[in-house]
């Protein structure tokens, strides 16, 4: 695992916090101008006739003193991205940034106040609840041959686990447009994104032109629970994959992918709501 230092979080005053929300959005867009990665599209025509995985995560949780309008909201701003995402295209070469592909959620494209992460707390704001997307995308990635080539942890631990299905800090936070997802192809054959909601579930798939020969297992290691000198406690783990060969169940390979520190915002025992 990496030896992450995670520090006492510092309290950054709003000029600060805006300052710097400028300057990384528009680094971010003169890399993206200078950028010759090829995209991935959407392309209408072409369904791929491979399921390589697919995954599921409900619309509604309940969640300590988070409002269900903020919850309700979430569900139309993920339908808003769902029509964006829903089809591309992920030929061999190409590059997949989640937030190229959705562009910028504003009130004028239909996007509503949902549930942001904020300083390890929330609050409201245009398009909140996109990381449910980004989650979603980067857990199903984890389980193909894909390349994940750029991803961004949670630094705080928000709610404790109830209901988790999926190891600690197996997410990806966003945030327009500095916190991105970008997925790689490295493979000959094309892959393809397909994602939608049912009526209470944000479903997904990656696809491809050929059948898988193999498949992963996502796991964690070393997870703790530690009281830092400062008062508060740090929750960390590793994150690692296994492969196997589909027909035999042969351990091919496993690997590290990465690790996680996030301060936990509740007390570490306190029982699940």
């Amino acid at each position: 695992m990496n030896n992450l230092m995670f520090h006492r979080p510092v309290k950054r005053s709003l000029l600060r916090l805006q300052a710097g929300k400028w300057w990384f959005t528009n680094k971010r867009r003169v890399k993206w101008l200078l950028s010759r990665s090829k995209l991935a599209r959407i392309n209408k025509e072409l369904s791929l006739p491979y399921v390589v995985f697919t995954h599921a995560t409900p619309l509604m949780r309940p969640l300590r003193d988070v409002e269900m309008w903020l919850q309700r909201n979430k569900v139309m701003n993920l339908r808003l991205a769902a029509a964006k995402l829903n089809g591309i295209v992920l030929m061999p070469g190409e590059t997949f940034s989640y937030w190229r592909a959705i562009g910028k959620p504003t009130k004028r494209k239909g996007y509503v106040d949902g549930m942001i992460l904020f300083y390890g707390g929330y609050k409201s704001g245009v398009g909140g609840g996109l990381c449910q997307m980004s989650n979603l995308i980067y857990w199903m990635t984890l389980h193909t041959p894909l390349q994940v080539i750029e991803r961004h942890r949670h630094s705080y631990d928000i709610f404790p686990d109830a209901g988790r299905t999926q190891p600690f800090g197996s997410g990806a936070t966003c945030a327009y447009n500095y916190l991105d997802l970008q997925i790689h192809n490295p493979t000959k054959e094309p892959y393809q994104l397909v994602v939608g909601l049912t009526d209470d579930k944000l479903v997904g798939e990656w696809r491809s032109s050929m059948p898988v020969s193999c498949r992963y297992e996502v796991f964690e290691k070393d997870h703790r629970i530690e009281l830092k000198p400062w008062g508060g406690y740090v929750r960390s783990n590793a994150i690692y994959r296994r492969k196997y060969e589909l027909e035999e169940g042969e351990l091919l390979a496993e690997e590290y992918i990465t690790g996680n520190e996030a301060v936990m915002m509740y007390a570490p025992m306190l029982e699940p709501v």
